[in-house]
């Protein structure tokens, strides 16, 4: 007996002729014919009743059907574990990152999934959050560390590694510098140093101030958070920042932190993946240790 019989005769069997099996398999029917006869004769009793318009199955037919049907999934199985395998030994997987981002827990989770699967490549690109997100959801990505403000992207599913406060930045002789905190409406028409559009800390910036009712004057970007704090303190604009950015030390002048309150803004950094299972083993394992190093994203909707 073998496996190529029990395709046919399971074709035969679904599409009630030999005709359309032979289409379904792309073998000649005469081929198909044969090979069923083959098993009919190994087994000793004739699986398919061949005397009307279509083909029916014998009493024997119907008891062998399961089986051959079973047979066949459990090789299919058994190749599916293998490429599992193989796409974990030679695989590749394809990472975004936010720009000038410096949190270092996506290089420890390469780092650890490269030592566990040292044949699987792995191609690193930084863009926005916007940009990469887009990449994500049509493919070009398996896996992303974006920064986010707003509601979740459907069909994206995320782990949040942290969700910051974001601050003032400003240089020490700033007209804010004094003040215990800021409010949003106080930023109307002060001069801003800001992340690009397409980034978390940009979102959350610009709709705090539409909420408030005007538009952020942006007179300065920078595409890493680190120059637009250190332009802040230069005295080139207010900088809207996560608070442990703006502590962070710089090599110049240290810039002035001031608390934003009514209302306070936050922006989120995540790892991000489509919810859609991917088809690439390597991609799936990666998603999988990535869900485990931060709380759960809100669901996509």
């Amino acid at each position: 007996m073998e496996l190529h019989q029990l395709e046919y005769f399971v074709a035969v069997a679904e599409e009630a002729s030999f005709t359309r099996a032979a289409s379904r398999v792309h073998v000649a029917q005469p081929g198909v014919s044969a090979q069923v006869r083959r098993l009919e004769s190994e087994l000793g009793q004739r699986l398919l009743d061949r005397s009307g318009r279509s083909v029916r199955l014998t009493e024997a037919g119907a008891a062998v059907l399961p089986f051959a049907r079973a047979a066949l999934d459990a090789v299919a199985s058994a190749r599916l574990a293998v490429d599992e395998l193989a796409g974990l030994v030679r695989g590749q997987v394809t990472v975004g990152m936010v720009s000038g981002c410096a949190l270092p827990v996506l290089a420890e989770l390469l780092a650890g999934f490269h030592k566990q699967y040292p044949g699987v490549a792995i191609s690193l690109t930084e863009d926005n959050s916007d940009r990469l997100v887009e990449m994500l959801g049509d493919g070009r990505l398996d896996l992303a560390l974006i920064g986010v403000a707003g509601e979740p992207v459907p069909g994206i599913g995320t782990a949040v590694l942290i969700d910051e406060e974001l601050v003032a930045a400003v240089a020490p002789g700033h007209p804010l510098a004094g003040k215990e905190t800021v409010t949003v409406k106080a930023l109307r028409d002060v001069p801003l140093v800001s992340l690009p559009l397409g980034t978390g800390v940009r979102a959350a910036l610009d709709a705090a101030c539409a909420a408030a009712g005007f538009e952020p004057r942006i007179v300065f970007e920078a595409s890493a958070l680190p120059m637009v704090v250190t332009m802040a303190a230069q005295g080139l604009g207010l900088a809207v920042v996560p608070e442990s950015v703006a502590n962070m030390p710089l090599a110049e002048a240290a810039p002035v932190i001031v608390p934003i309150a009514s209302p306070q803004v936050r922006s989120r950094l995540e790892l991000a993946w489509r919810e859609t299972p991917s088809a690439n083993p390597a991609a799936r394992v990666l998603i999988q240790q990535a869900r485990a190093l931060g709380s759960p994203g809100r669901p996509a909707s």
